[in-house]
């Protein structure tokens, strides 16, 4: 069953291949989604990749959170990183059935596991003193106080939006089932991993886990999770086909390739906001110095054409 002259890339799904801007994020409609993206999953593996799929849980998590809200008193509350596993276990089920369907559909004859995964963050890392990813339902202003006082919660003003939670989202260090999903990759097994970043944890001086109340960038944990693998490439699939400097303005220009070197100096000088591209250009380019031969960033549904140079932005090694 090996495949190891197999290209290996892993393929990190965002958001928006499960749940689009404006959806009602109901499963049905969820499914339907995942009907629609996965056939660019499909496609790879007609061209010889051997893929191993991460994904979002973004517009997910804010939806479990707000279950919680409403059942609070009437049901024990959740820890993140317990909404982080149900989530990641949820979405990988539903990802894994469409796709086996369509494997079988097809007449493929590939091997799908989904596996929940743990990431390993650091109880040093700055980022868990400086909560700043936003998390959950809107409050209004004159709840943050009690919000605050009652659950011990961060909470700031998301753009005039309302006031959410905010919680740290630290950088991943490793996947700690990497020798597993090494293992089963080495027989030819397509692997949905890393789900929402994976299940934040911290190793503590005995060696012993804990659960971290945090979310781990997905982007950042599937760059973690390619390097650790040996992958060659990384996908980074997003909400638009390339990137762009100027972006939103009359003087956007789209990018074909740059080098990490021209990535990193359009983030310092800020193209890419945190929120939006900028995790993903880090992520690209902390991939590809890692030798990573290069990395990816566009649509689910123009990656073929991005495949045959039509579009989609490749990050490439600095030049020597």
């Amino acid at each position: 069953m090996g495949k190891r002259h197999q290209k290996r890339v892993v393929v990190a799904l965002g958001g928006n291949a499960i749940t689009r801007p404006g959806d009602d994020g109901s499963v049905a409609t969820d499914y339907i989604n995942l009907h629609t993206s996965l056939d660019g999953i499909l496609r790879l593996i007609k061209r010889g990749y051997h893929v191993t799929l991460t994904h979002g849980n973004g517009p997910q998590v804010g939806n479990q959170m707000i279950r919680v809200e409403m059942a609070r008193g009437m049901a024990p509350d959740l820890p993140l990183d317990v909404v982080v596993a149900d989530l990641q276990g949820g979405l990988g089920y539903m990802i894994e059935r469409v796709l086996r369907n369509k494997l079988h559909a097809a007449d493929l004859r590939q091997p799908v596991c989904g596996l929940l995964t743990l990431v390993e963050v650091s109880l040093d890392d700055p980022a868990l003193s400086n909560p700043t990813k936003f998390v959950g339902p809107f409050f209004p202003e004159e709840e943050v106080e009690k919000l605050t006082s009652e659950r011990g919660w961060l909470m700031k003003e998301d753009k005039g939006r309302g006031w959410r939670r905010v919680v740290a989202s630290p950088d991943p260090i490793a996947v700690v089932e990497t020798a597993e999903i090494r293992a089963l990759m080495d027989l030819g097994i397509l692997m949905i991993v890393t789900g929402g970043g994976g299940i934040p944890v911290a190793r503590l001086e005995d060696g012993r886990l804990r659960g971290v109340e945090a979310v781990v960038d997905k982007d950042l944990a599937s760059a973690v999770l390619a390097r650790d693998t040996d992958a060659e490439e990384l996908f980074i699939l997003t909400g638009v086909d390339q990137v762009a400097l100027h972006f939103g303005t009359p003087e956007e220009e789209k990018i074909d390739s740059m080098t990490t070197t021209q990535a990193r100096a359009y983030l310092d000088q800020g193209h890419f906001p945190p929120g939006s591209m900028g995790p993903k250009i880090d992520a690209a380019c902390r991939f590809v110095e890692s030798g990573g031969h290069r990395a990816l960033i566009t649509d689910i549904a123009t990656l073929e054409d991005a495949l045959d140079g039509k579009t989609g932005t490749w990050i490439l090694p600095a030049e020597p």
